[in-house]
């Protein structure tokens, strides 16, 4: 068994489907590929994005809450405002303070909030690498970022979210693992019908995204104090029923094309 294979055998477990040959049939074409690279760099950032709301939202002091921010200013200026190039995002994936759990609060520090802080700062500079690199790689293709509209994927799965908290925090964390697995199952069903470049590429994401779903589960089992499986199954349902519906917008986590 090959380290890909090993590494995608829990992912394939976790899912509910695999995707759908329609998908790939449509993903490998070559004039798709300016598609599945631009979606692919702004999913590295929104990967971030969603990580750090999680942080700022559950873990941090205000003071960290704004390093943060400031930590995304250049990726999002380049996305969103055009501002920027490759040679002005180079040496910006770092934080310029330490990130500080909160205190006093009137329910005392937080049991997890070390946890969420160190597993999501991680996953932050693994995401903005993963950004930087599939920009490298759209530059020396002569591929230029001219902006894309999010798909349904995500915004399918946060409708189910919980209202009330924690339960609110653990679906979160939920919807977040099953996003990175699919991530790495497609990153996967895609690399073979690449060029070479890509393919090593897509198969060298494979670790980190294996590794990121992973932290979402135990972090979601962490805040529960005990098991998630009813939640999971529920969002497993609901994920594969986006994945596996027609859907008229070709994404990175689109349904079937219709």
């Amino acid at each position: 068994m090959t380290e890909a294979e090993q590494l995608l055998e829990p992912i394939l477990k976790f899912l509910s489907c695999q995707t759908p040959d329609a998908w790939i049939n449509e993903a490998k074409k070559p004039e798709n590929l300016p598609v599945i690279l631009r979606d692919h760099l702004a999913c590295e950032l929104k990967a971030g994005q969603t990580a750090m709301f999680l942080i700022r939202k559950y873990a941090v002091d205000k003071e960290s809450s704004k390093v943060l921010l400031e930590w995304f200013t250049p990726y999002e200026e380049f996305l969103y405002k055009k501002k920027g190039d490759l040679a002005s995002l180079a040496n910006k994936n770092n934080l310029s303070k330490a990130i500080v759990p909160k205190s006093n609060t009137a329910q005392g520090n937080s049991p997890y909030g070390q946890e969420l802080i160190d597993k999501m700062v991680l996953l932050i500079k693994e995401e903005l690498h993963h950004f930087y690199q599939v920009l490298e790689i759209m530059v020396k293709r002569d591929i230029p970022f001219d902006g894309i509209t999010a798909g349904r994927y995500a915004k399918g799965m946060m409708k189910h979210v919980t209202t009330y908290e924690p339960n609110a925090l653990i679906d979160k964390l939920i919807i977040g693992a099953f996003i990175e697995a699919r991530s790495c199952e497609r990153f996967a069903k895609l690399a073979p019908h690449l060029d070479d470049d890509l393919n090593k590429f897509y198969v060298s994401l494979l670790r980190s995204e294996a590794r990121h779903y992973q932290d979402y589960l135990a972090l979601a089992e962490q805040v529960a104090g005990g098991d998630v499986s009813e939640r999971i199954a529920y969002f497993a349902k609901v994920e594969a029923e986006l994945i596996s519906s027609p859907d008229e917008d070709f994404k990175f986590h689109s349904g079937v094309p219709a």
